[in-house]
């Protein structure tokens, strides 16, 4: 990672510590900014870049933890806590809320850049499933009307001739429209159609006809 692809949060009510890491990741080509409040942190226009938030528990505003307990983890960077009253308890409960780590000062620099870089490729791979979700909704979004009517049929494994029945059309209709399904969906097979769906939590159909429509 270097500055033009990532940057580093820092919310430590301690001027020197908040200047000490700033230079410990710019030695380390790290981008970052400090901020001595969490309203401080929530006012700075923050760029659409993979990122980690180094937060310190006891701030003046509202705890890190509590902070943590409002907000959702979509709504800012992997969390590593930082604190020189660490306990278990504490600690437990922020690593359940997904925090990546918590760090007792002092702390070594290696753990702290290890921490850093996990929260990095973590909000990476965050960053990647959703925009590939997004990419999947358009992709669902340009089906039409029937194709949505065929596509949970298609992916709850009923035959075409099942599925068919349940629509009122012909089977050779029902096998146009799968096909064009499959196209717009871009899946390579059967298999890939129903994880995709998954991912875009189709709805199962399970027909109605199937007692009668499975020869």
């Amino acid at each position: 990672m270097t500055q033009d692809d990532c940057i580093i949060f820092i919310v430590d009510d301690d001027h020197r510590i908040c200047e000490s890491l700033c230079d410990l990741l710019a030695a380390r080509g790290l981008a970052s900014v400090a901020f001595n409040s969490i309203a401080e942190y929530l006012a700075f226009p923050r760029p659409d870049l993979p990122g980690c938030l180094i937060l310190d528990v006891e701030l003046p505003d509202i705890n890190g933890l509590e902070f943590q307990k409002q907000t959702g983890n979509d709504q800012h960077p992997p969390i590593v806590f930082i604190t020189g009253h660490g306990d278990i308890p504490s600690s437990v409960r922020a690593i359940q809320r997904g925090a990546v780590d918590f760090l007792t000062k002092p702390f070594s620099e290696t753990e702290l850049m290890k921490s850093i870089h996990t929260a990095i490729n973590r909000d990476c791979d965050v960053r990647l499933e959703r925009a590939e979700l997004v990419a999947l909704q358009r992709r669902l979004s340009s089906l039409t009307s029937r194709e949505r009517q065929v596509l949970p049929l298609v992916v709850s494994g009923l035959l075409n001739k099942q599925a068919a029945a349940e629509l009122g059309i012909s089977e050779v209709t029902l096998q146009i429209h799968r096909s064009k399904i499959m196209h717009k969906m871009q899946a390579a097979s059967l298999a890939d159609l129903v994880r995709i769906a998954q991912r875009l939590q189709v709805p199962v159909t399970h027909s109605r006809r199937a007692g009668t429509s499975s020869k």
